[in-house]
């Protein structure tokens, strides 16, 4: 079954939800999936050398107290998936195009899930920038990429309008949350989900696959 997961690296909810696709997998075994890691841009508008991450969010949601509570609410979630989100680490709000780019790659040599997994806990858990590309380099040699070819591409405008239009595209059909799951090409579920609720959809996918013949 193939499974295209929209996504933007720095959301918290997309971590999320791809523990809780993982644990919907797990409880399907004898179901051969393929998952497909698409761009999505959460704010295409942050700088290429990214911003302080306490001055954005005092731009986009106001007041400490406010992103206090959201904060609690995600470590909360994220601590019944596994996930220690440590955003008091977190001191850059990258622009996300070229962890896009990495994922892209990463995808051609059969690592993409792994570079997802990486950059997600990269961000996350340890506070590290993401949008730097000495980062993005140990990432993509941690996870079995070359990265001196990797940091040569990064160097260089290598795939940067394609990641670019990808990520537009989405927004063009209408996403307008991630994480967005699409499997079969057709059928479309939005937000993280519970593991529960994805089972049954992957349960209806086949279900409505096979009576299509």
């Amino acid at each position: 079954m193939k499974i295209d997961i929209i996504s933007d690296t720095v959301c918290p909810w997309c971590f999320i939800g791809k523990r809780r696709l993982e644990e919907a997998m797990a409880q399907r075994p004898d179901i051969a999936f393929e998952v497909n890691w698409r761009p999505y841009q959460l704010d295409p508008g942050v700088p290429r050398e990214g911003m302080d991450r306490r001055d954005y969010m005092r731009a986009k949601f106001g007041d400490g107290e406010r992103v206090k509570g959201m904060s609690e609410t995600i470590r909360e979630v994220g601590r019944e998936a596994g996930i220690a989100f440590a955003f008091e680490k977190q001191e850059r709000r990258p622009n996300t195009i070229d962890s896009h780019r990495v994922v892209h790659w990463a995808g051609s040599v059969g690592l993409q899930d792994a570079a997802v997994e990486a950059l997600f806990r990269a961000y996350f858990e340890e506070g590290r920038d993401i949008g730097d590309a000495a980062v993005l380099g140990d990432i993509a040699a941690a996870c079995g990429m070359d990265r001196e070819l990797v940091e040569e591409l990064l160097a260089s405008d290598a795939d940067r309008e394609l990641v670019l239009s990808e990520a537009g595209l989405a927004g063009r059909m209408g996403v307008q949350g991630v994480p967005a799951f699409v499997f079969e090409g057709k059928y479309a579920i939005v937000g993280a989900q519970d593991a529960a609720v994805l089972v049954r959809v992957i349960d209806k996918v086949l279900e409505k696959e096979a009576a299509a013949g």
